[in-house]
């Protein structure tokens, strides 16, 4: 099982933008497409990006099309999220979570999960 750290969380203001990372270690990370979720409180957990073993595919949710993009660096075992023009609504804690399956938007097929970090936006 891979094991996974997130950071680059914070507090921002509505329009900013931030980056996360989530570093991977022991096992192939190429392995695995990579996938970030967010809970707000209150709220379940939900699917926010995806990207296959390679890189070369992602999804996104629909909320956050066209503002985050998801990228992953396969010699540094790390995935990125970056996050453009936050909203409110945006605020959760972000988790990265890693599957030995297609990349897709269901967290019961992502077996490893980081801590999360947390991401308010100030309206």
């Amino acid at each position: 099982q891979v094991q996974l750290v997130e950071s680059g969380g914070g507090l921002v203001q509505a329009g900013a933008s931030l980056r996360l990372s989530c570093a991977a270690s022991g096992g192939t990370f190429s392995n695995y497409a990579m996938g970030w979720f967010r809970q707000a409180p209150g709220k379940e957990r939900e699917f926010v990006a995806g990207i296959s073993y390679s890189g070369s595919s992602t999804i996104y949710a629909d909320s956050v099309k066209g503002r985050f993009t998801i990228s992953r660096d396969n010699i540094k075992n790390t995935v990125y999220l970056q996050m453009n023009s936050l909203k409110p609504e945006d605020t959760a804690v972000y988790y990265c979570a890693a599957s030995l399956y297609r990349v897709g938007t269901i967290p019961t097929a992502f077996g490893s999960w980081g801590q999360g970090t947390q991401v308010t936006v100030s309206s």
